[in-house]
């Protein structure tokens, strides 16, 4: 027999709504009535429904997560914290992928009761950010921001890494630097290569026009336009990139034409995701409070969500700092004869 919140009250001796109350944590009730609802509603089992709370509050505790894809490793090391975030304060995620296009999204976030939406996925000129808001549906950025509509943001701050990241190229006497880069029409594209150019100009580098490619964040264009940086006459000493993906992409471009890293040329990511650890790789990355920064965007997105109605409540922007984590992927420049 389904166990209710009737059952949790008659167990606890409280009423039906002190339950409800309860479980979602109201300051208004004391510490020990909320231990003995929760301790009732764990001896009996109850969990109670996100739908039914929703109806008896008026607001969904259903928050969607907006990605591009399942196959990008930086999605992947952010879904464990945002979830574990969000459970922490009794909302669920729930995961949206961009294959359906912006409407199918939209009606998407209806039909599932969504009460925000954290976009990880947002181009300059996404139209989406203004239809969320012209629906007067929350949502928050992360990693990557709009200009069009402005909203509670969690990005970060490149400068820092990649200026020690100029440094120690200047120091390891890198001359030809390469890059690819991510598509210009990101937030995050965009700022990583105006701090790379910025940082490089600050210790006499410059990263030439046919030393660039942009692209999407995936190793498979890392593998591609890092190959065309090595196939050519004038071969770069460094290929920086526009986070990890990519990197994993180049150095692969690398190996396939036997080529050594560092030896032969150095491979740079940004993002320092698990795998640019591991001894196989160690890839030398500009690196950030990950797992942070995801935990920051579900905060964010409760705080909006839970704000009162018609409220004015300030807009957030969380920044994190960057650093550079200098790992075997990165050595000397090569003497060229």
């Amino acid at each position: 027999m389904m166990v209710s919140s009737k059952d949790v009250a008659r167990l606890a001796g409280v009423s039906q709504p002190t339950v409800s109350r309860a479980l979602r944590g109201d300051p208004r009730l004391t510490e020990a009535t909320k231990q003995k609802v929760r301790s009732a509603a764990e001896q009996l089992g109850y969990s109670p429904n996100a739908f039914g709370r929703a109806l008896a509050t008026g607001r969904s505790t259903r928050v969607g997560l907006l990605v591009t894809d399942l196959d990008n490793h930086f999605f992947i090391n952010v879904l464990a914290a945002i979830h574990d975030e969000l459970g922490g304060s009794g909302h669920e995620m729930i995961l949206l992928t961009e294959s359906s296009g912006a409407d199918g999204i939209e009606a998407r976030v209806s039909s599932l009761g969504l009460g925000g939406v954290i976009l990880a996925t947002t181009t300059t000129a996404s139209l989406l950010p203004i239809r969320l808001a012209d629906r007067s549906i929350p949502f928050v950025y992360f990693n990557r921001v709009s200009e069009l509509v402005a909203a509670d943001s969690v990005q970060v701050d490149p400068e820092v890494g990649l200026g020690e990241l100029a440094a120690a190229l200047a120091e390891l006497g890198h001359e030809q630097v390469g890059a690819v880069l991510g598509p210009s029409n990101t937030s995050t594209g965009v700022a990583r290569e105006f701090a790379l150019r910025r940082a490089l100009a600050a210790h006499g580098l410059t990263l030439r026009d046919e030393s660039t490619r942009r692209g999407d964040f995936s190793v498979e264009c890392g593998n591609l336009l890092a190959g065309e940086l090595l196939d050519a006459e004038r071969r770069p000493s460094v290929i920086v990139c526009g986070n990890d993906d990519v990197a994993l992409g180049a150095l692969n471009a690398a190996a396939a034409r036997g080529l050594r890293v560092p030896e032969d040329v150095s491979v740079v990511g940004f993002d320092d995701l698990p795998t640019a650890s591991w001894p196989i790789v160690q890839l030398t990355t500009v690196r950030y409070d990950l797992e942070g920064m995801a935990r920051a965007a579900a905060r964010a997105m409760v705080r909006r969500m839970e704000s009162v109605p018609g409220a004015e409540v300030e807009l957030e922007a969380v920044v994190l700092p960057s650093s550079l984590v200098r790992r075997r992927s990165l050595g000397v420049a090569p003497t060229r004869s």
